[in-house]
């Protein structure tokens, strides 16, 4: 059995797509639950530092690696039928709802947090900029979550239609 270039980088896509959205996953059911119990300082400064680390190859490799292996997938797949809509419709969905939800909200509201010197910040300011950070946050991971999890489960399904190929 030979494995072509088409199936490794669909797999590639499909292997990055789900670490995205795993990512993105766990941080619902685990970050979010315990600093919603954290005081409005801590919170704070837990994302402030939070926005900091993640910005490693790691993520960027996972985050944008998805985007790029679902577009050259997609390209690969043209004439595949149901493969290439699925891969074309999972690559729209994380380019519009994993990567433009991100940077158009949580990464403009994680600057704007950065900004802060949050030892200068009273504590009503402290509680009011947590509550509105916070829920835009949330409600925008939870919008980049859901996307995501969309975009792996369509790439999942275009490597069952390709094996059927």
């Amino acid at each position: 059995m030979e494995i072509s270039i088409k199936s490794i980088t669909l797999f590639s896509a499909v292997l990055l797509t789900g670490l995205s959205a795993g990512l993105f996953y766990a941080w619902t059911v685990s970050v979010i639950p315990g600093t919603r119990r954290v005081p409005d300082y801590i919170y704070l400064e837990t994302m402030q530092s939070i926005n900091r680390a993640i910005l490693n190859p790691a993520f960027f490799l996972i985050f944008f690696g998805s985007l790029i292996l679902l577009v050259m997938s997609a390209f690969q797949q043209f004439k595949s039928g149901l493969t290439f809509w699925l891969l074309l419709a999972a690559t729209i969905i994380y380019l519009i709802g994993t990567i433009g939800v991100t940077s158009l909200g949580n990464v403009t509201l994680n600057n704007a947090l950065e900004a802060l010197d949050l030892s200068k910040l009273g504590t009503d300011i402290m509680e009011h900029t947590r509550h509105q950070y916070e829920i835009k946050w949330n409600r925008f991971h939870m919008i980049r979550t859901v996307f995501s999890v969309l975009s792996f489960l369509l790439s999942l399904f275009g490597v069952f239609t390709h094996l059927k190929t």
